[in-house]
């Protein structure tokens, strides 16, 4: 049984959806890695913000206190912020990453399949082969069996068996 154009392009239809798959999930990871460099730097304008409290309390500046903790403040909240999606887009992650692994899954089964039926198709056509070669040698072995026989002549191989010196006899004479 030859592998069928359906099984075929049912295998092309895995490819893609796997291929797809794994775009889904690389642009997702790219989306958690960005999240989280948004978070680095929220927490950075977040120390940002408690340096410029603590040097404008040495220099008695109120408008850089101030400054200070309004940066500080809103560095805090871009963070719990960035956190609440960071897990969102973490367990996207894993969704897609499930999704993934599944179509992968998928995929290598069709191909384990076509590779089960194209190996099978390949024994039975050796097989094939050699009950034709089997059947031709046979029928040649035949066909000059018949041949000699009409020809009231010996097949060859009962002449080479004449023609060879019989050992059993020429033993008692070397003995």
């Amino acid at each position: 049984m030859a592998v069928s154009r359906a099984l075929r392009r049912l295998l092309r239809v895995h490819e893609l959806e796997e291929e797809q798959s794994r775009l889904a999930l690389e642009s997702s990871i790219g989306e958690l890695r960005r999240l989280e460099q948004l978070l680095a730097l929220a927490c950075k304008r977040e120390r940002g913000g408690r340096q410029l409290v603590v040097v404008s309390a040495h220099t008695g500046e109120l408008p850089d206190r101030l400054a200070g903790l309004e940066e500080s403040r809103a560095g805090r909240r871009s963070a719990v912020l960035l956190e609440t999606k960071i897990i969102d887009a973490e367990s996207q992650v894993a969704e897609l990453r499930q999704a993934y692994l599944a179509k992968r899954v998928e995929r290598r089964q069709a191909e384990m399949l076509i590779k089960e039926i194209e190996t099978r198709d390949s024994v039975t056509s050796t097989r094939r082969g050699q009950r034709a070669l089997d059947d031709w040698f046979l029928n040649r072995g035949h066909a000059a069996q018949s041949q000699m026989n009409h020809d009231g002549e010996k097949p060859q191989s009962e002449t080479e068996e004449i023609q060879q010196p019989n050992l059993e006899e020429t033993l008692p004479e070397l003995i």
